[in-house]
C-alpha cells in the first residue's frame, strides 16, 4: 500500500487537491482511502462518503495534533491494509504553523493557499520545510507576477521540493500530483520509521489542566520573553 501524508494551514484547500488528485489517479472504487486528523470538529468526511471513497475521522480535542497524529498514524496504516487498499492519503491540518506530520521515506505534501499571504511560506516551519512536495491553491485569482513570487518564496523555505498549482475547483495539475503518487514506494508498516522533525513540545502545569495565571502556577516546560524595561 502507498502512503501519502498531505498537510497545510486549515481551509487550504486540502480535501479538495485530494479529492481531485484520487480521481486523477483513475484507481477502482474503493481502493484509495483517506484518514483525517483534525482538532475539534470535521465535515470533510461528507464530501469523501459522497465520492464512495473510504475515510475514518479522528479529533485531537485538547491534545496537541501533531501528538495525536503521531500516536495514530501506525492504525491508520494497519486500518488500510485490512481494508485492501491500494493508496491511503492522510489529511492532517497544521493549526500552529509549527507541525510536522511528515515521516521518513513516506511521500509528503503540503498544501497552502496562495491567498494567504505573500510572506505565508516564510511563517510556516517544518510542515513546509521538510515536505516533498507543496501544493498552492487559489492561484488562478491571482497574478501570474504573484503567483511567481509566491513559488520563490517557498523556494526560500524549501529549495529541494516540488512545487505544484492544482486547481481545487477544476482539477487542474491534479494530474502531475497523481503521477508522484503513484512513484511513491508501497509500504506494509510504520513501525520504527523515524519522523522527519521532532514534535512540538510542551509539558506543563497548563498540559494537566491548570487555569490560573501566574508564575507560581507555572511548572514545567516554560518559555518566557524577555522585555525591554528601558525608560522612554
Amino acid at each position: 500500500m502507498k502512503l501519502i501524508t498531505v498537510a497545510g494551514p486549515p481551509s487550504s484547500g486540502k480535501t479538495s487537491v485530494i479529492l481531485k488528485t484520487i480521481a486523477a489517479l483513475g484507481l477502482p472504487p474503493g481502493s484509495v482511502g483517506v484518514v483525517k486528523f483534525d482538532s475539534l470538529t470535521s465535515f470533510d468526511h461528507q464530501r469523501y462518503d459522497e465520492q464512495k471513497i473510504p475515510n475514518q475521522t479522528a479529533f485531537a480535542g485538547k491534545i496537541c495534533p501533531d501528538h495525536h497524529f503521531v500516536s495514530n498514524v501506525e492504525g491508520a496504516v494497519e486500518w488500510g491494509m485490512k481494508k485492501g487498499l491500494s493508496v491511503l492519503v492522510t489529511e492532517s491540518a497544521g493549526l500552529c504553523n509549527r507541525c510536522s506530520p511528515y515521516v521518513n521515506g513516506i511521500l509528503s505534501v503540503c498544501v497552502i493557499d496562495n491567498l494567504s499571504g505573500i510572506n505565508t511560506p516564510r511563517k510556516i516551519g517544518p510542515m513546509l520545510k521538510y515536505a516533498d512536495i507543496v501544493v498552492v491553491t487559489k492561484g488562478d485569482v491571482v497574478s501570474q507576477a504573484e503567483r511567481e513570487v509566491f513559488a520563490f518564496n517557498i523556494r526560500e523555505v524549501n529549495a529541494s521540493a516540488t512545487v505544484l498549482f492544482v486547481n481545487g475547483i477544476t482539477g487542474q495539475g491534479a494530474f502531475m500530483l497523481a503521477r508522484h503518487w503513484q512513484d511513491t514506494l508501497d509500504i506494509r508498516t510504520l513501525r520504527d520509521r523515524k519522523l522527519r522533525f521532532t514534535m512540538p513540545a510542551a509539558i506543563c502545569s497548563y498540559c494537566t489542566g491548570e487555569t490560573l495565571i501566574g508564575e507560581m502556577y507555572q511548572m514545567g516546560m516554560v518559555k518566557r520573553m524577555e522585555f525591554d524595561d528601558e525608560s522612554p
